[in-house]
């Protein structure tokens, strides 16, 4: 019986936590509106002072995020976290994780292998992303 819980133990995630529901929701719902460009839901997704910290270093705010989605041509290919890291505190959460992001933009597909983290608030009963950092792994 030991070695079945020590086993458990053992190839449990690393960091990870059950999310609350509302908070499971919010993510899964953010992932999907940047899938579909649905920058609508984004809009209620993402806080007025949302920080996003791309691979390349710059910085954008909240108006910058959502314009990228309005490029024409650019679609983001459905992903999965993996390796996630699930942090949650009262109404924070820091979500993060391994991605293999692939888009196409400019009439190019691309692919990265990034490390990702959000960091969500919970704010008048609404959870919402407030910064995001993107770092590229090299290959």
């Amino acid at each position: 019986m030991k070695l079945v819980v020590l086993l458990a133990l053992l190839t449990a995630p690393a960091f990870a936590t059950d999310l609350p529901s509302d908070l499971a929701e919010a993510v899964a719902a953010y992932d999907r509106a940047q899938i579909r460009n649905d920058t609508d839901a984004l809009t209620q997704l993402v806080e007025d002072d949302y920080v996003l910290v791309n691979s390349n270093a710059s910085v954008e705010n909240k108006q910058q995020f959502l314009a990228d989605f309005h490029l024409p041509g650019f679609k983001i290919e459905p992903y999965v976290l993996q390796e996630r890291v699930q942090k949650v505190w009262g109404d924070g959460a820091v979500i993060g994780g391994l991605l293999h992001l692939s888009w196409t933009q400019d009439g190019r597909h691309q692919t990265r292998k990034l490390r990702v983290s959000y960091v969500w608030a919970k704010r008048n009963g609404r959870w919402r992303a407030t910064y995001g950092q993107v770092t590229r792994v090299p290959e």
